[in-house]
């Protein structure tokens, strides 16, 4: 019997090699949130040029998609939040076969809970705090739409959606966002204050929809989770001071909105 050949190996020269890195940085944003970047600038641009002012239009971010039908609802709820996260999986494939450990590799596991938790909850304490004084700030001051964190029903499964939702939120942007891109600038070969740079612009401008407050004051957010994911090396922190901060805002809306003098409502 003839023998088989024998396999051949090909080593891609290093520029194709980051050619390839690069589309495929380009191809994970633009099926994520580089193109809500891109929604957010356009809805911006849209506030911008309605007659009244920002503080008087509002951005509402959980609403009903199926009014008075509340199963129905509660499906699209579910629909939106799981394929929301369909780009973590393309990442969790990509780093697979790149050769690392998946996820892990980005310090998104359960293998320090306590640590996590613990770091996680600081951060949330301290931006949450000063990141509510920036939004009304900017919002007297005619920077910022008023943001309704959530317009749901009143119904038994609000309160459930609300944390899915931050929990989604949090997963998506911190493991695209911060971790997975910064991996790759990396291996692209840019400078770290050029990775921070481009990892928090970026996360400022798909939250421009808000307004001008909204962008500056997500990208010192930003600045913040980059130096802090870089010092620990492990995503998993910022995804539960992001889950934090959701949750307590959507929740908080849900419980005080239409209560309290302070809080804005459309």
């Amino acid at each position: 019997m003839r023998a088989e050949p024998e396999a051949v190996v090909k080593t891609l020269h290093p520029e194709n090699e980051r050619g390839i890195l690069r589309a495929e940085t380009l191809l994970v944003l633009a099926l994520s949130l580089g193109a809500s970047a891109l929604s957010s600038l356009i809805s911006f641009i849209g506030s911008l040029t309605k007659p009244g002012g920002l503080k008087d239009q509002a951005a509402t971010l959980n609403g009903s998609y199926a009014p008075g039908r509340p199963w129905l609802d509660l499906a699209w709820q579910l629909f939106g939040i799981g394929t929301a996260l369909v780009p973590v999986l393309l990442v969790a494939h990509l780093l697979t076969r790149e050769g690392a450990a998946g996820l892990r590799v980005l310090g998104f596991d359960r293998t320090r809970p306590g640590w996590d938790l613990g770091r996680g909850a600081l951060v949330a304490a301290g931006i949450g705090s000063a990141g509510l004084a920036f939004y009304l700030g900017a919002r007297a001051g005619g920077f910022n739409l008023t943001v309704v964190p959530e317009a749901l029903p009143d119904v038994w499964w609000k309160f459930p959606v609300l944390i899915l939702s931050a929990v989604q939120n949090a997963v998506v942007e911190e493991v695209i966002v911060l971790a997975y891109l910064l991996r790759r600038l990396d291996q692209l070969g840019w400078s770290p204050t050029a990775a921070l740079l481009a990892s928090s612009v970026l996360r400022g401008s798909y939250h421009l929809y808000q307004g001008i407050g909204g962008f500056i004051g997500n990208m010192v957010m930003g600045v913040v989770f980059v130096l802090a994911y870089r010092r620990w090396g492990r995503v998993m922190p910022l995804v539960v001071a992001h889950a934090l901060l959701d949750i307590v805002a959507f929740g908080g809306y849900a419980l005080l909105a239409g209560k309290v003098g302070w809080l804005p409502t459309p």
